[in-house]
């Protein structure tokens, strides 16, 4: 009962009012897209997962619905293979293209779509079989802040205001942790483990929960924020949200990316990120330090970096050894030299090291653009 209230309450949100292309039309698009939509409701997608599904088929059915492609078995490879180009010449209002990643995005639900209406026996065979997804060129990217640069974001936030505590153990926890923003805003007071220094992850990307060492210089900016700032910004003594803003409420996750991506500027590095800067800068920072692969797919939450690396599960225990010996931010005082925790054996080519690690970043549909 209450999954297909979960169900029914998505299919009715606010978010998407409004049909698109005929939804009178028991075997059109519309139609078949809802039922697409409540059967991912009902094997668990998230919520978020169920909004970017529909999100982006929605876009096709108004394209299709404009060149009289109403119905599925109507849309052919062809079909989708001019969408592709349609999305390829596409321009935003400020008339730049639509990037490799957004185009990846709006192609993938469609595949996942016309897979599962072959599969239920809706059209007689799958369009997008054979549709293949633009391909990004991999760079490393340009804004991973260094040692020194993070200091200094950091130190933007006025920390005698209880907002300015706030953010600043915020930034404290993303840098620590390299946790989404999802995962931050969703952050409740008792996931931290103060005698044990780490946190809970609850039901992140794909519904997985994971612990996470926070290292002692975030935990003592999270206590510094429960006994000085949160009390002063709580009106409801029920609420258990971690990080809360001036009104008292839960913050969302796009206002969190702008907070942060505020401090990057105000710090004048010539560089520009919000929260995932900090996921990037943290995997960055511990790779470089000479963890293992495996140890930092287990902090990012990723499901595999690559489809031919397959890894054990990490015990907290060993993270919290790795992360303390090559985290720069792990300790208040900085050390005086690394020393390697059991497991971090150094990559022996970092810069192929590194190119995994982004691919797995890159390839994140998180819905995270900062």
């Amino acid at each position: 009962m209450g999954k297909r209230a979960d169900v029914n309450r998505h299919l009715r949100g606010p978010g998407f009012s409004t049909p698109v292309g005929d939804p009178r039309d028991a075997r059109g698009l519309y139609a078949a897209m809802r039922r697409f939509i409540e059967y991912r409701a009902t094997i668990g997608n998230t919520e978020s997962g169920l909004y970017g599904l529909e999100r982006y088929i929605r876009d096709f059915i108004v394209w299709a619905d404009a060149r009289a492609v109403m119905h599925p078995e109507h849309v052919t490879q062809a079909v989708l293979e001019r969408y592709q180009r349609w999305l390829h010449h596409y321009r935003k209002k400020v008339g730049s293209p639509l990037s490799v990643s957004s185009r990846r995005s709006k192609i993938t639900p469609l595949k996942s779509f016309f897979k599962w209406l072959t599969k239920t026996g809706q059209i007689p065979a799958n369009p997008a079989s054979e549709i293949e997804l633009p391909r990004a060129i991999r760079r490393l990217p340009r804004h991973v802040l260094t040692v020194a640069e993070v200091e200094r974001v950091l130190a933007q936030a006025d920390t005698a205001t209880p907002i300015g505590l706030r953010d600043r153990a915020m930034m404290e926890v993303l840098y620590a942790t390299g946790m989404r923003r999802m995962e931050i805003a969703r952050l409740e007071v008792g996931d931290i483990d103060q005698e044990r220094a780490v946190v809970l992850i609850r039901e992140g990307k794909g519904r997985k929960d994971r612990l996470l060492p926070l290292g002692e210089r975030a935990l003592h900016w999270v206590r510094h924020y429960l006994d000085t700032a949160r009390p002063q910004l709580t009106w409801n003594q029920f609420d258990v949200t971690l990080f809360l803003g001036a009104e008292g409420k839960a913050l969302s996750p796009l206002w969190l990316s702008t907070v942060i991506s505020r401090y990057v500027e105000k710090a004048q590095l010539g560089k520009h990120g919000g929260c995932h800067l900090f996921r990037h800068t943290m995997a960055t920072q511990m790779l470089e330090g000479g963890a293992d692969i495996r140890f930092i797919q287990a902090m990012l939450g990723h499901a595999e970096l690559s489809t031919t690396q397959i890894y054990a599960q990490v015990a907290i225990r060993q993270l919290q050894l790795v992360h303390a010996s090559t985290h720069p931010g792990a300790h208040r005082r900085p050390r005086s030299a690394p020393t390697e925790a059991e497991g971090a054996n150094p990559q022996p080519d970092q810069q192929n090291a590194l190119q995994a690690l982004w691919d797995g970043l890159d390839d994140e549909n998180d819905d995270e653009q900062d």
